[in-house]
């Protein structure tokens, strides 16, 4: 919402790799916060947003919030600063972090409604929770929104994030008949979603 210079971002799932050790033992390059920080940072320093609405999901769970590295903590902090940032509800962190910032199960901002995962029979909301991307003609998929009258799904954010096929059928039922999927990457690339195989 460029007019009222918000920047909303999905899915960031920080502390990925670490939840992942703690409940199974697998270890991962513990470096997708640091990626996933880095990327919002940079987004941040060229929009120069005045609110940051992060849209669920931002931790992996919510002991991640706890087990920051300190550096991260920091930047975070530093992100934060001089602006209206706001924490939405997600299913991996569902309650409130210790991080600054506002904690809310949703917002509504005149008539669009923020929340972590879509409803169907809603309109004007934007929501996050499906990480959709799309797979490209010559191998490979890129993330995707899904855009149609009613909604926008916003791809995921985070670096070690997977993602639903944007022609999943759970996605399908949600999104109208003439809804656009615009691929992340370089330049966007806008698809109409019934295109997509």
């Amino acid at each position: 919402m460029p007019d009222h210079q918000i920047l909303t971002v999905s899915d960031l799932h920080l502390g990925k790799s670490d939840r992942i050790a703690r409940r199974s033992g697998t270890l991962l390059p513990p470096y997708e916060t640091r990626e996933t920080l880095a990327r919002l940072e940079d987004l941040i320093d060229r929009l120069a947003p005045a609110q940051v609405i992060c849209l669920g999901d931002s931790f992996d769970d919510l002991d991640a919030s706890q087990s920051l590295a300190e550096g991260d903590r920091l930047l975070l902090l530093r992100l934060q600063s001089g602006r209206d940032w706001i924490w939405i509800e997600g299913n991996h962190d569902p309650g409130p972090v210790d991080l600054g910032g506002r904690h809310l199960n949703e917002l509504t901002l005149g008539a669009i409604t923020f929340r972590h995962i879509a409803q169907l029979d809603t309109t004007s909301e934007v929501s996050g929770h499906y990480h959709p991307k799309c797979s490209l003609p010559r191998g490979g998929t890129r993330p995707a929104f899904l855009i149609d009258k009613a909604r926008i799904i916003l791809p995921a954010f985070g670096a070690y994030t997977g993602g639903l096929r944007a022609n999943h059928p759970t996605l399908r039922n949600l999104m109208a008949d003439d809804a656009t999927a615009v691929l992340t990457g370089h330049k966007a690339l806008p698809v109409p979603l019934k295109a997509i195989a």
